[in-house]
């Protein structure tokens, strides 16, 4: 059997590549994005009572995936990426079917010259990703007391500290009065539960990193004892 779904909405998010986005929803809580509702979807009834909501679970696609097919098993970077187990008792993006879920804060809903668009923190999306469904979140269903966890069954511990060079920290400054406030700290969020694929960590000898920010390409080093913010400038053409 095959079933159509159709996008009713494009997420525009401050991480423009795979690099570097939390591996789950809320792990950056100052990461932000908007949903653009697409005609028909966008119509103002359609979201009426929402905004009574502080947290939506948005269906998407995996549109950044360049990965054809399938595997039974995939190695989950929360083991390291040493240990294989079953596509579906993980939350990869290769999967059978492409479909990812995550629970997102709404700060609020925008409606202008017969658009929606609504505001939301705390997200683990890709720019550009495509949405296939919103529902809200019910704090008496959705958070199920006693619930086992399986290989995950605590959040990620051992914040790593983020220091930042004299550049990237006057940067911040300047962009966080000009037009970004809360830079600094959305870097930090990004950084401090260690972005990097978990092949590397057996690769000790790799300590330079960079990925794509808002409008920036922002640089750091790793090493043991923690994260150096390097660079973080306009981004190149």
């Amino acid at each position: 059997m095959e079933i159509r779904f159709e996008t009713i909405g494009i997420i525009r998010s401050c991480y423009k590549e795979k690099f570097g986005i939390p591996r789950q929803a809320g792990l950056a809580p100052t990461a932000t994005a908007t949903l653009e509702l697409l005609p028909p979807f966008n119509r103002a009834e359609a979201f009426t009572g929402l905004e009574g909501f502080s947290h939506l679970w948005l269906l998407f696609l995996f549109h950044g995936n360049n990965r054809s097919g399938w595997k039974a098993t995939v190695r989950p970077p929360r083991l390291g990426g040493n240990t294989r187990l079953g596509v579906f008792a993980t939350r990869s993006p290769f999967r059978p079917n492409p479909i990812g879920l995550s629970a997102v804060q709404l700060e609020r809903i925008e409606q202008h010259q017969g658009k929606v668009v609504l505001h939301l923190k705390g997200v683990d999306l890709l720019d550009g990703t495509p949405i296939i469904d919103i529902k809200p979140y019910l704090p008496y269903a959705d958070a199920i007391a006693g619930a086992s966890g399986g290989f995950a069954a605590e959040a990620p511990t051992g914040q790593l500290p983020v220091r930042f060079l004299p550049q990237p920290d006057r940067a911040c400054q300047e962009l966080e009065k000009e037009r970004h406030p809360g830079l600094r700290q959305l870097i930090i969020d990004t950084l401090a539960s260690d972005p990097r694929p978990a092949y590397y960590q057996s690769r000790p000898q790799k300590r330079d990193f960079g990925m794509k920010l808002l409008d920036f390409d922002l640089r750091w080093q790793q090493d043991d004892n923690g994260i150096t913010v390097t660079e973080l400038h306009r981004h190149s053409r």
